[in-house]
């Protein structure tokens, strides 16, 4: 029996950090933290790529492009903090849909960095705070998976 299981390995690899402004007392340490863990990983950093985009909302067409520029991987955060309307229930789940869907399409790896929290302390808590860096725990899943897919693909 042959197992395969990704690495957290980015030498060679050619990253693309999407970020959104909106919530970016939050989302800038998203990036704090994916940018860190890419670069640990082994990411140069003139591989390294940061994308500002309004919203989560527009995460998914963006990483689209950016699939399409050849990325090994892509790292997509967002916030998106529950309100009192609708309008959470729509952009989480189009931002969620979208990225799944621009993966599956493209083969690129998208690691979600989209945090869907009640609250604001519950965002900056999975921000850098007592629950850990999303955006770490996204870069990390998405160079595991580009490292599977070469292994898979020799």
């Amino acid at each position: 029996m042959t197992k395969y299981e990704g690495a957290a390995a980015g030498s060679g690899r050619r990253v693309c950090i999407l970020v959104s402004r909106f919530n970016s007392g939050v989302t800038e340490r998203l990036l704090e933290g994916a940018a860190r863990t890419t670069l640990e990983c082994g990411v140069a950093e003139d591989d390294l790529d940061v994308v500002y985009v309004p919203g989560a909302w527009e995460l998914p067409l963006a990483a689209q492009r950016a699939a399409a520029r050849g990325y090994a991987a892509i790292i997509a955060l967002g916030c998106v903090i529950r309100g009192e309307t609708a309008h959470f229930d729509h952009v989480s789940r189009t931002a969620t849909d979208g990225l799944a869907k621009v993966q599956l399409h493209s083969g690129v790896p998208v690691g979600l960095g989209v945090l869907t929290p009640d609250t604001l302390d519950q965002a900056l808590a999975r921000a850098g705070g007592e629950l850990g860096n999303a955006g770490s725990e996204a870069a990390r899943a998405a160079l595991r998976i580009a490292d599977l897919h070469q292994q898979l693909d020799s």
